[in-house]
């Protein structure tokens, strides 16, 4: 008997098709890949599979169990992460567990040796708010909550996005236990080295399973779309011109109470360059960004953004610079043409300038036929590409991008950077945080942040050098797991 087999699936949502006639199915114990582009059908897929949709036609067995007419059995058996965190964040890490303990009629002792492993690194810290945990203490303890019941087969709707490398190494690690252990594991992930780790995958596009088998043969078959070639920069920026800097940082610190977040950093910026700012969770990171964005004020220390002072020229320094944060920063309720109108007279913009440039980006974008769709119905990849363009729509001279490309397909992310480039090729500076490794190769500078400090900050190339290995994921994992205050 297979652990999942669904046959024929399809759902619609008015005239979109989201599935159509989806069928596979997944053997006990397996660690099974489910892959595609924004908007293939996948998270529909996940919803239907844990019982949390009804497909318009079609069937579903959860360990030969039918998953619409035996809805409750299911649930007893599968546990499911989807694609944001499931917490609540204003409850701490022990009343999270003991909620999902709760919801499935069990106890945080009965279900504890099948957690033991991943909980354990975080009850030091059960007494702190959900909402204050890093993003890696919340994978672990989303993780926890999904398995506190026991279940047969767990459902990860990309459980990674906007974690740092080292954390999603973590997490890997504990599904292989998992797997061990007998527990069948649905994921979808746009991470390729996540990919790899899967026994099968399952390639979904526009609603349709366009084919199933192992990684390399599928990440080969539609290496397109899944593996696209890297992007080479067509110019070089001088990085020893040092009177042309838009970002001028020194001896920054901010602390809250006694915890100093940024611990004395000190860095500059060149016009046009695009800057890597990396760092696991909790490293400072969003911390220093709202320092040089105007969002928040430093403790002591002193910088300039586009030459204003940050300590006291912050709303100057709104004016001039553009900002995207890693949470979707458009309205969902409005349509793409409202959105872009409502932020050019946000940024100050004349009526004919926006128009003008309206459709310079509806073109550029390819979003002409789109201009009057709501926001909400595009897909995340479109979405972020829409955000980058509107945070530029202005001309600033330096703009802010906070982990940009989280969940965003490897295709996609690829349209995302040469948007980036063409940005930078204008004079823009690009600020960037990512925690995607191969994005770090595509910047001038890197620096990277361990425990409120800058550790490492150079080319790409140098710090490969410098560290003796082959790619930044080893640079970067290397340096984070020197960090020693706690998350």
């Amino acid at each position: 008997m297979k652990a999942i087999e669904v046959n024929s699936i399809s759902k619609t949502y008015g005239d979109k098709s989201a599935l159509l006639n989806v069928t596979f199915d997944v053997d006990k114990g397996e660690v099974f890949g489910l892959i595609g582009p924004d908007g293939a059908g996948k998270t529909t897929l996940f919803r239907i599979m844990t019982t949390l949709l009804l497909p318009d036609s079609g069937t579903i067995s959860i360990d030969g169990i039918n998953a619409v007419t035996e809805m409750k059995k299911i649930r007893q058996r599968v546990g499911y992460m989807p694609g944001t965190f499931s917490l609540y964040q204003d409850l701490t890490v022990e009343e999270n567990l003991k909620f999902f303990a709760d919801l499935f009629n069990t106890t945080v002792e009965k279900g504890y040796d099948a957690i033991k492993d991943i909980y354990s690194q975080i009850e030091p810290f059960k007494d702190r708010k959900a909402g204050a945990l890093s993003g890696g203490m919340k994978q672990k303890l989303a993780l926890s909550c999904a398995l506190i019941h026991q279940p047969s087969i767990l459902f990860l709707d990309e459980p990674t996005t906007g974690v740092d490398p080292v954390s999603r190494k973590e997490l890997w690690q504990m599904l292989s236990t998992l797997k061990n252990n007998n527990i069948t594991i649905v994921a979808a992930t746009p991470y390729l080295d996540e990919i790899r780790r899967c026994d099968r995958v399952a390639f979904i596009d526009h609603g349709h399973i366009r084919g199933i088998d192992t990684p390399n043969n599928i990440l080969t078959k539609f290496s397109d779309i899944l593996n696209p070639p890297h992007l080479k920069k067509d110019k070089e920026i001088d990085l020893d011109n040092k009177h042309d800097d838009v970002i001028k940082v020194e001896h920054l610190v901010k602390t809250f109470g006694t915890f100093r977040a940024v611990d004395d950093i000190s860095f500059s910026v060149h016009r046009g360059e695009i800057f890597g700012f990396l760092g696991a969770n909790g490293a400072g990171k969003t911390t220093a960004m709202h320092m040089l964005t105007g969002l928040n004020q430093p403790t002591t220390g002193h910088g300039t953004v586009a030459g204003y002072d940050i300590s006291t020229q912050y709303e100057q320094i709104k004016r001039h610079i553009g900002y995207m944060s890693q949470k979707f920063s458009l309205y969902e309720d409005l349509t793409v043409a409202q959105n872009i109108k409502l932020f050019g007279g946000i940024y100050g913009m004349k009526k004919k300038e926006i128009s003008r440039k309206t459709d310079i980006i509806l073109r550029d974008l390819k979003l002409f036929n789109s201009k009057n769709a709501i926001v909400s119905s595009l897909p995340l990849g479109w979405k972020q590409k829409l955000a980058f363009s509107i945070s530029i729509f202005h001309e600033p001279e330096v703009v802010f991008l906070d982990e940009p490309t989280g969940g965003v397909d490897p295709a996609t992310r690829c349209q995302f950077w040469q948007l980036i480039y063409d940005a930078a090729h204008r004079g823009i500076t690009v600020f960037v945080t990512t925690h995607y490794m191969d994005e770090a190769e595509y910047c001038d500078r890197i620096s990277i942040m361990v425990d409120g400090q800058i550790r490492a900050l150079d080319t790409p190339e140098r710090l490969k050098q410098k560290f003796h290995v082959q790619d930044m994921d080893q640079v970067f994992t290397f340096l984070a797991r020197q960090a020693k205050r706690g998350d």
